[in-house]
């Protein structure tokens, strides 16, 4: 069967090493919080201006004065730091995140990716997108491997505004793990019950495929 949005975090969880600075983005990447390894210290940073997120709060523990870069009340982890969005893009600018977790709504198999706009519907505001795919050397992108009308969003190329260019490295989708592979997506792993086949109707771009693929583990 298909992954659910936790089941998708939870998987990417597993790409977070011990000694991480991680920078989670809006949608499922707030997630991966809930599931990363106990026995790890990881340091997640939100781009409005806090080092040391933790999961999400408890119901009734919330404290609308902490939350994260999507508006959502979070918690603090001992030895927190919070300060303003100047800091906080210095540290994305700067390079000192080892790890970005984001949404996408469009992947190209270049690595490209769409995340930010839709002609013709409302924006909100760039966000710092752009500033983390430009400058994190490691990109991990959360999403759909389709959209609500069943076309896929694994593309040759993005149709929408891009945010970013050759940046993307791994894609994890409710469907499979990919990896940019030579301007094409290399299939890495499935998701459980879910078969090559499936995979490859649900996927415009070029897709490798070597070997067994194995499922996913959790």
């Amino acid at each position: 069967m298909a992954l659910s949005k936790e089941q998708i975090a939870q998987r990417i969880a597993q790409e977070v090493k011990a000694g991480y600075y991680v920078n989670l983005g809006i949608g499922i990447p707030t997630l991966v919080a809930n599931f990363v390894r106990e026995d790890i210290e990881v340091e997640f940073q939100s781009e409005n201006g806090i080092l040391g997120m933790g999961p999400f709060p408890l119901e009734g523990e919330e404290d609308p004065d902490l939350i994260n870069a999507g508006k959502q009340t979070i918690t603090a982890m001992a030895g927190a730091s919070f300060f303003d969005s100047a800091t906080s893009f210095a540290m994305i600018r700067g390079q000192h995140v080892d790890l970005t977790i984001l949404g996408a709504m469009e992947v190209a198999q270049n690595g490209d990716i769409a995340n930010w706009k839709i002609p013709g519907k409302m924006v909100k505001g760039m966000g710092g997108a752009m500033d983390l795919v430009a400058s994190a050397e490691n990109i991990i992108v959360a999403m759909m491997h389709t959209n609500r009308a069943g076309e896929s969003k694994m593309l040759k190329k993005c149709s929408l505004p891009l945010t970013g260019v050759n940046c993307v490295k791994k894609i994890v989708t409710n469907l499979a793990v990919l990896v940019v592979v030579d301007g094409k997506f290399k299939l890495l792993e499935r998701a459980p019950g879910v078969s090559v086949s499936e995979i490859q109707s649900a996927t415009e771009g070029d897709l490798i495929i070597e070997g067994n693929i194995p499922e996913m583990t959790f």
